[in-house]
């Protein structure tokens, strides 16, 4: 007995000890005016973000190659992101498994409203639509309120209140990553349903403008007073891996080379943007890398294709 409860003991010693290292091994950063790609088809524009890089675990410090080696922590920030971005994210990441309840989603946002369109799979692929309003929970998720509910372009809520049933009995919430279902209402995990890096943070306030969907998370106004002009993501403090360099006591700017527009940046393809940018290193040997768009860097590699042929 003395010998088991020594080694629980043992155990979440140890355990205590490796979330204190990564803890220690968090890289802080800020953001101002980008656009951050996850894949190809899903962006979010940053306004404005302060947090910190978390290695995950068996990862001992972040490493740019290693999308999975590290989570975003949010303290505070301003993100957003497009109705059909939210679009993709749903049909390429979330709804992706054969057996998910909905398919074929298409989002878009009219008189601060969301319009939702897609299929009941579950329901042998019926066709509904679903307008929502867009509010935060006490925990920091978004709750989607369903005012309407179609199937087949039939009304289908007033049946569902007059019976006492809502939409969870419509889908199988359970199937799907960050998102379940609640009478009427579907909650919203910002945390689960992005592709790697993946982000924590407690959403605060949701607003739907124009065709997008803008999210704080903490108190992003305490940022305003410490912008600068440029567009930048800047990392401090720590241990940071990219390429063959590993950073101590982390000095790293990323910089816009076109300020005119948001700072387009895309993980996956960051050395594609080093090798067409160039650095400088401070007296402190801090390095400042300035990075053209990676839109730009694209539609430039397309027309210089379309030359050769």
């Amino acid at each position: 007995m003395i010998m088991l409860t020594t080694l629980i003991i043992g155990l979440a010693a140890g355990q205590d000890s490796s979330q204190a290292a990564r803890r220690d091994s968090t890289v802080q950063v800020q953001m101002h005016n980008v656009r951050y790609h996850f894949t190809d088809e899903i962006a979010v524009r940053i306004q404005d973000l302060r947090g910190e890089l978390v290695p995950t675990a068996n990862n001992p410090i972040p490493v740019f190659d290693d999308k999975n080696s590290f989570v975003l922590r949010i303290a505070d920030a301003r993100i957003t992101i497009s109705a059909t971005a939210m679009s993709s994210v749903l049909n390429s990441y979330i709804l992706i498994r054969p057996d998910s309840p909905l398919k074929d989603i298409s989002i878009r946002i009219e008189k601060g409203e969301l319009k939702v369109k897609g299929k009941l799979h579950s329901r042998g692929n019926i066709p509904f639509e679903m307008d929502a309003t867009a509010s935060v929970t006490p925990n920091g998720k978004i709750r989607l309120s369903a005012k309407s509910i179609k199937a087949l372009h039939l009304p289908v809520k007033g049946l569902m209140d007059l019976l006492g049933t809502g939409l969870a009995s419509l889908i199988k919430a359970d199937k799907l990553i960050g998102i379940k279902a609640e009478n009427d209402d579907l909650i919203v995990d910002p945390q689960q349903i992005l592709p790697p890096p993946h982000i924590e943070g407690r959403v605060t306030e949701i607003r739907l403008e124009g065709n997008d969907i803008v999210q704080s998370f903490g108190h992003p106004r305490k940022l305003e007073m410490h912008r600068v002009r440029q567009n930048y993501m800047r990392y401090e403090g720590n241990r940071l891996r990219f390429g063959k360099l590993t950073m101590s006591d982390t000095d790293l700017t990323l910089l816009d080379m076109d300020p005119n527009d948001p700072f387009d940046f895309y993980l996956e393809h960051y050395k594609d943007q080093l090798v067409a940018g160039y650095s400088k290193t401070t007296p402190t040997f801090g390095l400042r890398v300035y990075m053209p768009d990676y839109n730009k860097l694209r539609q430039n590699g397309r027309a210089a294709k379309h030359q050769e042929r």
